[in-house]
């Protein structure tokens, strides 16, 4: 879908398609980004929509387009697409002369070009500016803009400006003229014509430049540079066919040029005004008619003709009510009551102060709102940007704070750790006494063994084989006797010989059968029960299985079973408040059983399972391949039962 879309869009770009078909295009690659639901893809085909809809000359929808853009901008924090937005309104609203929300427009938008570093939008949006406050005849803060925009525009490398340029340049010689900087004026529209040298597109724009500058040669006084220069825009070919309004102003300019300069034929002048006149009235320039007008009543009172400049002056005075001309009201009045006399010459006098103190105080009030709305802007920008410090100071201290608690919590994971390793060293150090108790028990049972086996040697030696050497003697000395004592002595000695042999048999049962056995690892469990039992108070029934060869189990599973019986009787003690337990170990299918019961205050086996005790127990019997289950309720004990496989150390077993 996005590869559509971009399509489209590049084709609502063509020049050489038809608006109609670039704007189906732009509309279509809007409708499809709609479609994929990603704001930014929706802003850049609408802001192309809106571009198309500016071609096509639909304002209004132009201006409907980009409120939803400015809308859209600002939900995803697009800065340029915001500042973008803000300077199509203002263009808008400047174009219906809607100049306060224009201004205001103008200032959000200049606003984020600067938060966006467009220079060149900050340029042009300036310009605008300087543009409104030049018709609202705040014509030094327009010159003061018009100067800051040509500054930015001539440090800009990386784009054509030159038109934007004379644009600037044009600005700053209107102002400078209204001003009654005429030099200045001349200057700046000089520096603009040479830029038009190079745009032939631009062959209007030079003319109207050379009007401006002979209108500033007139007013300056230099009345025959004024003339030259119109003679020469004379002599542009079919000008009067290309552009009738300017030609007829033309025709104004240089007719009252030599109205001035004293310098004229009445009759000739008289037929270069009246021309001027037809030619506006023809194409119905009120404008120009005005200003024939004004200029006609002048020329008619300085050549004593009071009926026809009386005329004249009333033709002004109602054309310039019609069209809202204010300045050139204020002078066909100044006409009207010098040409008229008594009451009403007051009147129009009365008039003139009226609307020009009315005039002064709207001028005044706009300049104040302007003033106010730039303030206000400010001081709203100035508060965003304080809400931006505060943000940054809290962003400061929560990351302060965030590299606190990030330290905080390495100090404490730290000491946890610390606090582990202590435990599992406490725990290593309590298993390698185990260990070595284990060992030491070891010791004693072989010793215990030699000593045994060195017992039975001595009673064999001692005791069977010299009664066995004394029977055999015995008997041998009865080999040549064969009497009834004879045989009588021959029949004890066969008993003895079967005591002996009993007593053999004795030995060699005593010898089969593990003298230590129930010794070694449960002597050790035995001492533990019986002192944990009796530290704790508590009454202890522990029974085990001599057919567990316990020598031949690791020790592995000889501590771990050793400590689970330990927890065990430690949790029994600090939790359970039982008075006895019944401890047994036995093997069953080659499973070693150990049961631990208490008849405890017992606990809720299917909620309590996040005691460190029953998780170490768990983690034990885990290590060494076990089960182990917790069978308690409120007040009925607890019963632990672990089942652990009985394997033989091979080792051990070899």
């Amino acid at each position: 879908m996005l590869d559509s879309i971009y399509t489209l869009r590049e084709l609502s770009n063509q020049d050489k398609l038809k608006i109609e078909q670039r704007l189906q295009y732009a509309k279509q690659a809007s409708e499809l980004s709609a479609d994929t639901g990603l704001d930014s893809t929706i802003l850049i085909s609408r802001k192309n929509l809106s571009y198309n809809i500016l071609l096509s000359g639909d304002y209004d929808q132009y201006a409907e387009m980009n409120i939803g853009n400015l809308v859209l901008a600002q939900k995803i924090q697009d800065t340029l697409a915001i500042a973008d937005a803000n300077f199509n309104l203002g263009w808008y609203n400047q174009y219906n002369s809607d100049l306060e929300n224009a201004y205001q427009y103008y200032l959000q938008a200049l606003k984020y070009y600067e938060f966006a570093n467009n220079d060149y939008q900050r340029a042009i949006t300036i310009t605008n500016i300087a543009s409104i406050q030049d018709e609202e005849k705040d014509y030094l803060g327009s010159e003061q803009n018009a100067i800051e925009a040509l500054r930015i525009l001539n440090n800009i490398t990386d784009k054509d400006v030159e038109i934007d340029i004379y644009y600037c340049l044009n600005l700053l010689g209107i102002v400078s003229y209204k001003l009654k900087n005429y030099d200045k004026a001349i200057e700046y529209h000089n520096e603009s014509l040479d830029i038009l040298k190079n745009y032939r597109e631009y062959d209007v724009e030079k003319l109207y430049a050379l009007n401006n500058i002979a209108i500033a040669h007139r007013d300056n006084g230099e009345y025959e540079m004024a003339l030259k220069i119109f003679e020469d825009l004379f002599k542009e070919p079919n000008l009067r066919e290309r552009d009738p309004s300017f030609y007829a102003l033309l025709l104004i300019n240089n007719a009252y040029t030599n109205f001035l300069n004293d310098s004229y034929e009445v009759k000739p002048l008289e037929t270069q005004f009246k021309e001027a006149l037809r030619l506006s009235d023809s194409i119905n320039d009120d404008a120009t008619k005005l200003a024939v007008s004004i200029d006609l009543a002048k020329f008619y009172k300085k050549t004593d003709k009071r009926d026809s400049s009386l005329k004249y002056a009333k033709q002004s005075y109602t054309i310039s009510k019609e069209i809202t001309a204010n300045e050139l009201l204020l002078e066909s009045m100044i006409l009207m009551a010098d040409l008229t006399e008594g009451e009403e010459s007051k009147a129009f006098l009365a008039e003139h102060i009226t609307l020009s103190d009315s005039l002064l105080n709207v001028e005044r009030a706009k300049r104040n709102k302007f003033a106010r709305i730039r303030f206000e802007t400010d001081q709203l920008e100035e508060e965003n940007k304080q809400f931006a410090r505060d943000r940054q100071y809290l962003a400061i201290i929560s990351i302060f704070l965030l590299i606190g608690a990030v330290l905080i919590y390495i100090v404490i994971n730290q000491r946890a750790k610390n606090k582990e390793l202590q435990l599992v060293q406490a725990q290593q150090k309590a298993n390698e006494d185990i260990y070595n108790l284990l060992l030491q028990q070891q010791d004693k049972v072989d010793e215990a063994r030699t000593q045994e086996k060195k017992r039975m040697s001595q009673e064999l030696h001692d005791g069977v084989l010299g009664r066995l050497f004394g029977t055999r003697l015995s008997l041998d000395s009865l080999n040549f006797s064969d009497g009834p004592e004879a045989i009588k002595n021959r029949t004890g000695y066969i008993e003895q010989l079967k005591t002996i042999e009993e007593d053999i048999r004795k030995i060699s049962h005593e010898l089969n059968t593990d003298f230590v056995s129930g010794s070694g690892f449960m002597d050790i469990v035995t001492e533990l029960v019986e002192n944990q039992s009796k530290a704790y108070q508590l009454t202890c029934n522990f029974n085990y299985s001599d057919d567990i060869s316990w020598e031949n189990i690791d020790n592995k599973t000889k501590i771990n079973i050793y400590r689970i019986i330990q927890e065990s009787m430690q949790n029994i003690y600090k939790h359970a408040k039982a008075t006895s337990i019944d401890i047994s170990i036995t093997l069953k299918n080659d499973v070693i059983c150990l049961k631990i019961k208490d008849d405890g205050k017992g606990f809720d086996s299917t909620k309590s399972r996040k005691g460190i005790g029953i998780k170490n127990m768990t983690s034990r019997i885990k290590d060494i391949e076990g089960d182990i289950n917790f069978i308690s309720k409120k007040g009925k004990g607890t019963k632990v039962i672990v089942e652990i496989p009985y394997i033989i150390n091979d080792n051990d077993r070899a």
